[in-house]
């Protein structure tokens, strides 16, 4: 069993943060990989023609290692709706199909489907959730499977929802639009780093991950897993490191049309960022060497614990399950005031989110029973006076 991380992290001891959806804290060890390239910028003749290729290959593999892939299929990535943008460029639409998403999306990834969609004549089919009704999460699931027929282009979701970690079973719908020939474009953002996703097990079209969350990195950089299928795709940017041979500076000027090979023709421009990219390759490494299930595993105790506090409460929880280990929402009854929740909370230095009606805790290896406690604590003490 993994014990509690926070040595590694630069976390304030007064502070009960219980916000990794919003943005992971640095490790110190990502801190120092960063400010070295900081140092290194000083003096740029330090820098070699190879150093723009070597950490990212790097960065590709670490990320592959991560989610069982191979690393000719990773892109580097800016942003969630960079590569979703990407994809969706490249995505052959059926003639009158849809496009199934998720209530309440992501608004990255929701604005490049529903683009899609009016440019491809296609429909967007949003399916909803009840969270007032009894195993709403499995009801969710259920819907999202019945609603993958043969008219389906692609079922754009995450592996989890990121308002309240309802978790999404992505076995079954994988299944399911291998029969409809439908795509299933994944955001990992998150989920990835946190909860075990492999392209072995589930051979997704395309799993998008923005950096500054689960895999502990910096914001600014991610990155993405696209299928063989995209190989041969047209990138939304035409930049030079991307290309053939580009590593040979002296002959940049002899102008190509091809590509190195894989997913790299949709990696941004820059993407050698000798800061942002060392960062996200020690989260990563470091993710690797406690190893996901252990986290996931460490996680999940601590979610485990907090439902077990609420239970019997007026808190409205999901059994871990339905909803993931790492991410939680929690629920209200309607007579419950959040404004004054929020100021409690900011009050005891408790920090979480708050998206839509849900309170959103998000737990993670830094975090232990104590912090779980506190915020119970707090929570049942509102709920009495």
């Amino acid at each position: 069993m993994l014990n509690c991380q926070k040595s590694k992290f630069q976390l304030d001891p007064a502070v009960t943060y219980l916000n990794n959806a919003y943005m992971s804290p640095l490790l110190k060890s990502a801190e120092e990989a960063g400010i070295q390239g900081l140092i290194k910028k000083r003096n740029p003749f330090n820098y070699g023609n190879q150093e723009f290729f070597e950490d990212v290959s790097v960065l590709k593999q670490s990320f592959a290692k991560l989610i069982h892939s191979n690393a000719n299929q990773i892109a580097i990535i800016p942003s969630v709706s960079y590569a979703m943008s990407n994809v969706a460029k490249n995505l052959v639409p059926k003639p009158g199909g849809k496009i199934i998403v998720a209530e309440d999306q992501f608004p990255s990834h929701y604005y490049t489907w529903s683009n899609y969609a009016k440019l491809n004549n296609q429909e967007i089919q949003i399916i909803k959730a009840n969270p007032n009704a009894a195993s709403w999460i499995s009801k969710w699931n259920e819907d999202i499977l019945a609603a993958i027929d043969d008219k389906v282009t692609a079922v754009c979701i995450g592996h989890v929802h990121w308002a309240d970690g309802s978790l999404f079973n992505l076995k079954k719908i994988r299944a399911k639009s291998f029969d409809t020939n439908s795509a299933l474009i994944i955001d990992g953002t998150q989920s990835v780093g946190a909860l075990p996703l492999s392209i072995k097990e589930i051979p997704v079209d395309a799993l998008i991950v923005g950096g500054y969350k689960w895999l502990l990195g910096h914001y600014g950089l991610g990155c993405a897993y696209m299928s063989e299928s995209f190989n041969d795709g047209i990138p939304i940017e035409d930049n030079w490191i991307n290309k053939k041979d580009s590593s040979n500076f002296e002959r940049l000027v002899d102008y190509t049309e091809q590509f190195e090979p894989g997913a790299a023709r949709f990696s941004v421009g820059e993407q050698s960022s000798f800061c942002l990219v060392p960062i996200l390759t020690e989260g990563i490494n470091q993710i690797l060497d406690w190893g996901v299930e252990n986290i996931y595993q460490y996680d999940s105790a601590l979610q485990k614990r907090l439902f077990d506090t609420l239970q019997g409460s007026s808190y409205q929880i999901s059994p871990l399950g339905e909803s993931s280990g790492h991410l939680t929402g929690i629920r209200m009854n309607k007579n419950t005031d959040m404004n004054q929740i929020k100021q409690q909370l900011i009050k005891q230095q408790i920090y979480v989110s708050y998206r839509g009606d849900a309170i959103r805790v998000s737990m993670h290896v830094y975090n232990d029973f104590d912090d779980i406690d506190k915020l119970s604590e707090s929570l049942l003490n509102l709920e009495t006076n």
